[in-house]
């Protein structure tokens, strides 16, 4: 097993065991976290094959967040993060179409850690009026992609759900 594929491994038992020691309602939900300052961009995501599925890496510098995502969803963010188009609209590119021809738009997506489950609260803007929705974590980190809306984290979240990780090269 490759050194990435330990680290997600353990990344995942790290996460699952810093989730059951916090107690219940330590993590806001979206709509909080939406207002703390010490929020941070997500500055890349990537999409990954792990031995147990699909996980989106959240990268911030040198730490990411993973986030294990079905099948389909990896595929509808891998295909917003290159520009490839399915044969036929997936959900997210459904969504993406749907809002676009409303005059809206995904402003912003934040993810955040309740209760071993992750969050996605994404706000979206129609005629200047912002609404924030609860969703799960992976649809909103793909319809984000798919509007090149920032994803935010907390810096606690990346601290204790993050890991470490090599620099990729990104020029390929």
């Amino acid at each position: 097993m490759s050194r990435f594929g330990r680290s997600l491994i353990a990344c995942g038992w790290a996460g699952l065991a810093f989730a059951l020691s916090s107690p219940s309602g330590a993590a806001d939900d979206g709509r909080k976290a939406a207002a703390k300052p010490e929020q941070v961009q997500v500055q890349q995501v990537e999409v990954r094959l792990s031995h147990v599925g699909p996980v989106a890496l959240l990268r911030v510098r040198n730490r990411a967040i993973p986030i294990f995502v079905d099948a389909i969803v990896a595929e509808s963010i891998q295909g917003a993060l290159t520009g490839r188009k399915p044969v036929r609209p997936l959900s997210h590119d459904l969504m993406h179409t749907i809002l676009k021809e409303f005059d809206g738009r995904v402003s912003q997506v934040v993810v955040t850690l309740k209760d071993r489950i992750y969050y996605g609260a994404l706000t979206v803007v129609v005629r200047d009026t912002a609404k924030v929705f609860d969703s799960r974590s992976s649809d909103a980190i793909a319809l984000a992609i798919h509007f090149k809306a920032p994803i935010l984290v907390s810096q606690e979240l990346l601290d204790s759900a993050g890991v470490d990780v090599e620099e990729t090269d990104t020029r390929t």
